[in-house]
């Protein structure tokens, strides 16, 4: 099934059940009004969803209404966890290139992964607003789980079946507030800006044998000012799959229903697939010319993340958002 979360001008917003075409939807007041509710009761819950939403693709739902991804906000507007990893090597080898720096071997083994700010996050079609344009804004496309409870000591294959839902993700950076952070030594903090997500998060059954081990084997474009910048396949070249990145977390802790994981930006070894982020396209200039020759996104600019199944549809909406000014 398909979900959604409408504004309603309260900070959780209001659930709704979408249709496959995301075409449609209906509110799930009848059986629960916020989606952090279904995540903590999955397994009552959810059936009436699935329900609603057979009743819904049928066209027989009494008050269906037209799906309006503007009026959408993060299909879990906050949420108890955001923590992010950096599951396609690829991306870590060549930011690293750019600059000289040997990927260390444990990179392979253990993956990489960030605690990013969960109690504010942006609707896929909400403005991206930021103080400044010298700080080096840059979009991020990436895949993401919402997971039920997973308890600590979880095996990654295990882990997998703690996976709800899936969605896409705009994990926006600042890239030039990043060297001073990590010289630090304790990570990021003010470079990760609250995250973007798709209007939709969708049941891992609706992908059918596109979700397979822990992977999505489906294309994630990117389209910055209008242009395709990024074609890039998101299964082959993943390096740790959501059950390796869930158990990551759980090796000393227990993982919450309402926990959101990140995969980091999908990213291929085919430069000619294009990019997830600027700072890959700034890391090949660099490799190939020697210094960056692509600048970071300026107020007005607009990027696109979106995923289409194999029929041609798109499977979770659109992040369709424009870089501004604070007011």
């Amino acid at each position: 099934m398909k979900l959604a979360t409408y504004k309603d001008g309260s900070r959780d917003g209001q659930l709704v059940v979408v249709s496959r075409d995301l075409a449609s939807a209906h509110y799930a007041n009848g059986i629960a009004t916020r989606l952090q509710q279904v995540l903590d009761d999955w397994n009552f819950l959810s059936p009436q969803l699935q329900d609603l939403y057979t009743t819904l693709n049928h066209g027989k739902a009494r008050h269906a209404f037209a799906f309006d991804a503007a009026m959408c906000m993060a299909p879990l507007p906050r949420a108890y966890q955001w923590a992010d990893g950096s599951a396609y090597i690829n991306h870590v080898e060549l930011v690293r290139k750019a600059r000289g720096a040997e990927l260390p071997e444990s990179f392979y083994g253990d993956p990489l992964m960030y605690q990013g700010g969960s109690d504010d996050f942006l609707g896929p079609c909400d403005p991206a607003v930021f103080a400044s344009t010298e700080w080096g804004i840059d979009f991020e496309a990436e895949i993401a789980v919402i997971t039920g409870d997973v308890a600590m000591g979880t095996m990654p294959n295990e882990a997998l079946e703690g996976v709800r839902l899936l969605m896409l993700a705009n994990d926006w950076s600042l890239r030039n507030l990043v060297p001073a952070e990590l010289a630090k030594g304790f990570g990021f903090f003010q470079s990760k800006p609250a995250t973007a997500f798709s209007p939709v998060a969708v049941t891992p059954d609706e992908l059918g044998d596109a979700w397979l081990k822990g992977k999505l084997h489906l294309t994630l474009q990117s389209t910055w000012n209008g242009r395709k910048v990024g074609l890039c396949e998101a299964g082959t070249e993943m390096t740790f799959h959501f059950g390796q990145l869930i158990a990551h977390i759980a090796k000393t802790r227990n993982v919450r229903a309402g926990s959101i994981v990140g995969s980091g930006t999908v990213s291929n070894k085919d430069w000619s697939k294009g990019y997830s982020c600027i700072a890959e396209k700034r890391a090949i200039e660099t490799i190939e010319h020697g210094a960056p020759q692509t600048g970071f996104m300026q107020y007005g600019d607009t990027i696109r993340i979106e995923m289409k199944g194999k029929d041609g549809l798109s499977v979770f909406g659109a992040i369709d958002q424009t870089v501004s000014e604070p007011l």
